[in-house]
């Protein structure tokens, strides 16, 4: 008898994970996406083609749902929700920031967003590398590419003194 994985529920939680993750991050950037103001403000050099924000997200967005769907496929266990719930809160945190940084004009409150996401994608990505190694490997373009956003979201705040409004008052 083989010591062999069943992955095959992987890819049936994949069915429903990967769309499910890949539109609610897409509302969100389509809900509260540039506009003139955002267009207005002075970019770096270093600042990506627009469109290449539609190309990355899906992609890394596809990748975070297989890497839960990965983790949602073996035994359960405590380490196993903890992973989950890291999961949750760092695609709530996720999701919630286009609106902190387009809608609601806070972009220095939103570097700040971005650098509580990044921290809680790097201990669920730990987490679900104990797990499964495969899923905390999935994981890593999202990091690297939150680790560039804080980085372009840094430098947009630094080129832009009083442009941004704070979140609150």
């Amino acid at each position: 008898m083989s010591d062999a994985k069943n992955d095959k529920g992987i890819w049936k939680r994949a069915l429903w994970l990967v769309p499910l993750t890949v539109v609610g991050g897409s509302l969100s950037g389509i809900g509260f996406g540039p506009d003139g103001w955002y267009e207005a403000l002075e970019k770096p050099s270093f600042q990506p083609p627009s469109y290449l924000f539609g190309i990355v997200w899906p992609a890394l967005y596809t990748m975070i749902a297989l890497a839960l769907a990965t983790v949602l496929n073996e035994p359960r266990s405590k380490a196993r929700d903890t992973a989950v719930t890291l999961w949750i809160i760092q695609l709530a945190i996720n999701f919630t920031w286009s609106y902190a940084f387009f809608e609601a004009r806070a972009i220095g409150y939103a570097k700040w967003h971005l650098l509580a996401m990044l921290v809680v994608a790097a201990l669920t990505a730990g987490r679900f590398y104990r797990i499964r190694p495969l899923a905390g490997l999935l994981m890593l373009p999202y990091l690297a590419w939150l680790i560039f956003a804080f980085t372009l979201n840094s430098a947009i705040v630094s080129l832009n003194p009083g442009a941004g409004q704070p979140l609150f008052g």
